[in-house]
Parts: structure tokens; C-alpha cells; sequence
């Protein structure tokens, strides 16, 4: 969740910052109705972010401008919020997050957001403000994770790849805790909000972190000690995408935004600016998103029984 957030930021981990509230009211603006895809020009498009200060978005909305689209950055502290905000129509779009964790959401909601582009993918970094490498870290030692399902696993992978945990399954996109064999770990692994993993750094070996939260613990991504590899074609699920409700998926004004966003230059250097030069831009086709969010929701659905 990044900015997954998991398939540039196939490939930004929540007390949760200054919490942006709902704006409840936003569910007034004008969106065509289910089914429709018409000319929504005219309209303030909103759109849901975690991160609004990175440079793509004042990007973005010029360019959308220059196009005659009208658009609406809403700000959230934590990535629980979009999601809903967008299934209640106070949002049209948002964009935050990897199929990987969209999938998540639609099980355990029982909604049906759908991705209607992609944007980029993120490496996901291990950061520790007392070692300079992963072998520094002495055993016994605690390293944190995000909460989140989806980015929590991912996480566990990022820690057995840097031989810091060993997981009973091998890993999967659904290992949590449970799965961590303790006897054959170096590390101890605790779970914490994903805004928390920064701020909790002095007390902690390691964190992994997400990109949207890294700037907050003073670090740049050049810090981070490990991480995993966006070029793996296994990553289409960490892609981070554009999503909205099914019903509005062929709108054509949202579709022109996704193609605004994946060609104008001036959002795709804010972009590249953002991750710090890690993110990895992507167009991946509409058809192998949605193919990768059906396969990974009925994965999860198996997984939760």
C-alpha cells in the first residue's frame, strides 16, 4: 500500500499522522451515474491519495487543467480511508495502492473497486537508524512491520530474503506472523501501524517502511539496508493503481486522467522524484490488472476460509 500499496511508486509501510478528515460532503459531487462512462469534464473529479505534498500531484492537476478536467486532491493519513471513502462516492477515484492490498479490501468488504490503470511499482526498503547493514543487526534484536495484511506480507518476504526471519510456508502474499519459524529466526518481528514504523525507529533494530512514510523518519531510500525487487515479473500484484468503483470503470474522462498521468512528463519526473528515484513506471494493460486482482482475491478468499 505504496504511496499496497504491489506490480514508478512492479514497483510507497500506520497512530496515524496529522488524520485529514472525511469530507462527507464530497459525495455531492457530480458523478455519472452506474454504468455510465459519459463526458464528466465539467466536473470536479476527487481523487484519494495518501501524500498529497509529493510533486506528481500539483503535476497532475495542471495537466488534467490544460485537458479541461477539473481535479480534486483529497488527502488521507492512513491507508484504511480511501477505499471506503471511494465506495461511498465521496471519491471518484484513488490512487495509493496495489492490487495486492485492493484485493484485501474487496474480500473483507464484500465491495467491487476496480483498477482502471496503473502507475508505478516500489521497492519496498528495510530502514534502521543504528546499523548500517542488515548483518550488523544482532540476533535477539526486534525489526518492525506494517499491520496491513497485504504489505505485512510482503514485508516478511523483504526480512527472509535478508536472511533476518525464516518463514514456515516459504512466504506467500498471505505469510503474517504465525508463519515466522522462531527458532530459525534471527530477529524478533513486531507489527505496528504502518505511520508508526518511522517513528518508532530509535527503538527498534530495523523497520520496514513504506515509501509514503520514509521522508518522516528523516531517511532517504538510499537508506534502506534491504529490499526487494521490482523488476521480478511475480511483483504485477504490488503494481499500484488508479481505482474506482466497477460500475464507473469505463468512464472516459477517469481513463483519460489515468493516460494524463502515465505520459505527461512533468508528473512522471514528480513521480520518479517522490520514490527517490526507486519507483519503477509502468502501463501495464487494464486486462492483466484485472486479471491479477481476480486471481489474487480468489487466493484470499481461499486463504480466509
Amino acid at each position: 500500500m505504496s504511496r499496497q500499496h504491489q506490480s514508478s511508486r512492479q514497483t510507497k509501510l500506520i497512530a496515524a499522522l496529522a488524520t485529514v478528515p472525511l469530507v462527507f460532503g464530497l459525495a455531492a459531487c457530480a458523478t455519472p451515474a452506474a454504468g455510465e462512462s459519459g463526458d464528466t469534464a465539467n466536473d470536479v473529479i476527487k481523487i484519494g491519495v495518501v501524500g498529497k505534498a509529493d510533486p506528481q500531484w500539483p503535476a497532475f492537476e495542471e495537466a488534467a487543467a490544460d485537458e479541461g478536467i477539473e481535479i480534486e486532491i483529497v488527502d488521507f493519513a492512513d491507508y484504511a480511508q480511501p477505499n471506503p471513502a471511494t465506495t461511498e462516492g465521496e471519491l471518484d477515484l484513488n490512487q495509493f495502492q496495489h492490487i495486492v492490498y485492493l484485493a484485501d479490501y474487496n474480500v473483507s468488504s464484500g465491495e467491487d473497486l476496480a483498477p482502471i490503470g496503473s502507475t508505478a511499482i516500489y521497492p519496498l526498503g528495510l530502514y534502521s537508524t543504528k546499523y548500517d547493514s542488515v548483518k550488523d543487526i544482532p540476533a535477539g534484536e526486534t525489526v518492525a512491520v506494517p499491520n496491513d495484511a497485504s504489505n505485512q506480507a510482503r514485508s516478511l518476504l523483504v526480512l527472509q530474503s535478508a536472511g533476518l526471519i525464516e518463514l514456515k510456508s516459504g512466504g506467500s502474499i498471505f505469510s503474517d506472523l504465525a508463519d515466522i519459524d522462531e527458532s530459525a529466526s534471527k530477529v524478533k518481528v513486531t507489527a505496528l501501524e504502518a505511520s508508526l514504523t518511522p517513528t518508532s525507529l530509535p527503538d527498534l533494530a530495523a523497520a520496514v517502511i513504506n515509501n509514503d512514510f520514509v521522508a518522516d523518519a528523516g531517511l532517504t531510500f538510499d537508506d534502506a539496508i534491504a529490499q526487494d525487487d521490482p523488476s521480478d515479473p511475480n511483483a504485477l500484484p504490488y503494481v499500484n493503481i488508479f481505482a474506482t468503483r466497477a460500475d464507473d470503470k469505463d468512464n472516459a474522462t477517469y481513463q483519460k486522467l489515468v493516460e494524463i498521468f502515465q505520459t505527461d512528463a512533468e508528473v512522471q519526473a514528480g513521480l520518479l522524484e517522490a520514490s527517490g528515484g526507486t519507483g519503477v513506471s509502468v502501463e501495464t494493460p487494464v486486462a492483466d490488472l484485472e486479471e491479477s486482482l481476480a486471481k489474487v482475491e480468489a487466493d484470499t478468499k481461499a486463504a480466509k476460509g
